[in-house]
């Protein structure tokens, strides 16, 4: 393990420096608290950069207060200090896309909590508000043969991935024009020509698809000699996943094979309605990457250009084959769990304090301050958000339900569900097998 510590010592990635203040019993429930006083406890701080190695001597139970950007390319372009034109984290294109895939996202959600309460939605719905960065900051450097496995709430994260804002509605109005005919829903985003492999409701289930799928990469490319197929997977998951065994089994057996993945923790710090820091003996996630043998990194979730620099580095490695990493990305949900969750667990002043660090309108600020965009034209990407969200939903409203034999599809190896009876034919075409379903 020490030879392994050493190995990844010189890799680019930062680390956090451990705090002196630990995580105990008592002040568990405080911490948080303090944590809000802290100008400097969020990895937005403008303070210094630090390198650590991926292994700590320390074995303290700690949540950095001092926990800075992650990425050698972000120290190097000085962020926050120089705002010279070549030392900018992005151009004014990739500057545009950024914001407006990060505005579809937000409008999208938006749009899906009115149509909930309005009646065209069914079913527990996730809401992805606050996250923005994290998605578009991995998902838009991706190539369309990547893969994306989601998790529930994953409506934004096939959004990211190109799958038309039409199609997810769509699948959440359950018509036939979704991405899954309308029989995924909300929780269940999945589309082949785009790479997405699924949102699924467990969690942790996931993990293992994503795994396997990084493994077809490599097995196309070692095996079957694709040497063109230099394909990567992101897994995406929350801080409530990190506890759960196949979370651990997976880092082991892409660390173990050297796997194409990227292995994304999106901490909200919460899970449904237990905080993280209650929930797990230490709570710095990214600290379980080098445990396995792969670099661990801790970036601010609600800053998408930090995100990318990240994910950038990440993917680059995946892609040269040096394996996986694993992304801790701090960040939180502006809404309640779902739209069923009166959200009354987290504390008001929590709440405003995410909420003045909104991922977009830091973005926007950026760019401003780096004469990147006008006001006119993030005015005129709004508007185009807008209409296209609404038309989404006008699409999906209009398009039809499925028809009864849809119910009995994809369910058997069967492709006409349920098999064959005793008479010889298949029992979906028996009217007397259906009955009782014909208002599911």
């Amino acid at each position: 393990m020490a030879a392994s510590a050493s190995s990844f010592a010189a890799n680019k990635f930062l680390q956090p420096i451990n705090s002196t203040r630990s995580i105990d019993n008592n002040n568990k429930k405080t911490l948080l608290g303090n944590q809000l006083k802290d100008s400097s406890f969020f990895l937005g701080s403008a303070k210094k950069l630090y390198m650590k190695k991926p292994f700590s001597s320390q074995n303290s139970k700690s949540r950095s207060n001092g926990v800075f950007a992650v990425s050698e390319v972000v120290k190097d372009k000085k962020l926050n200090t120089d705002s010279s034109l070549s030392n900018l984290l992005i151009t004014k294109d990739e500057g545009l896309e950024l914001y407006e895939d990060m505005v579809l996202g937000r409008a999208f959600e938006d749009m899906c909590a009115q149509m909930y309460y309005r009646g065209k939605m069914f079913g527990f719905v996730h809401l992805y508000n606050g996250q923005e960065a994290v998605s578009t900051g991995f998902i838009r450097l991706l190539k369309k043969e990547d893969s994306v496995v989601s998790t529930y709430r994953d409506h934004v994260h096939a959004l990211s991935k190109g799958v038309p804002a039409r199609q997810v509605m769509s699948e959440l109005f359950g018509k036939t024009t979704g991405c899954c005919r309308g029989q995924g829903g909300s929780m269940h985003m999945f589309s082949k020509e785009h790479n997405v492999l699924g949102g699924f409701a467990f969690i942790g289930e996931g993990i293992p698809v994503a795994t396997g799928a990084a493994f077809t990469s490599k097995y196309r490319r070692e095996v079957m000699k694709e040497a063109d197929c230099d394909h990567v997977t992101m897994a995406f998951f929350g801080d409530g996943t990190c506890n759960n065994g196949q979370f651990f089994e997976c880092l082991n057996m892409a660390a173990l094979w050297k796997l194409p993945i990227i292995f994304v923790v999106e901490n909200n710090l919460w899970a449904i309605g237990m905080s993280h820091l209650r929930s797990t003996s230490d709570p710095e996630i990214w600290k379980k990457g080098p445990a396995f043998g792969m670099p661990g990194v801790h970036v601010d979730g609600m800053d998408v250009l930090k995100v990318r620099e990240v994910a950038k580095e990440a993917v680059a490695r995946a892609r040269r084959g040096d394996g996986p990493t694993l992304v801790e990305c701090e960040t939180y949900r502006f809404r309640g769990h779902s739209l069923a969750d009166p959200d009354e667990l987290r504390d008001p002043a929590e709440k405003n304090h995410y909420a003045a660090r909104d991922p977009i309108s830091a973005l926007k600020k950026y760019m401003f301050e780096n004469n990147l965009a006008s006001e006119a034209e993030l005015k005129v990407i709004d508007k185009k958000i807008d209409e296209l969200v609404e038309e989404a939903v006008e699409f999906a409203d209009e398009s039809p339900h499925p028809v009864r034999s849809q119910l009995l599809e994809n369910v058997f190896a069967d492709p006409k569900g349920f098999g064959i009876g005793p008479d010889g034919r298949y029992r979906c075409e028996d009217p007397k097998f259906t009955e009782g379903t014909a208002h599911v």
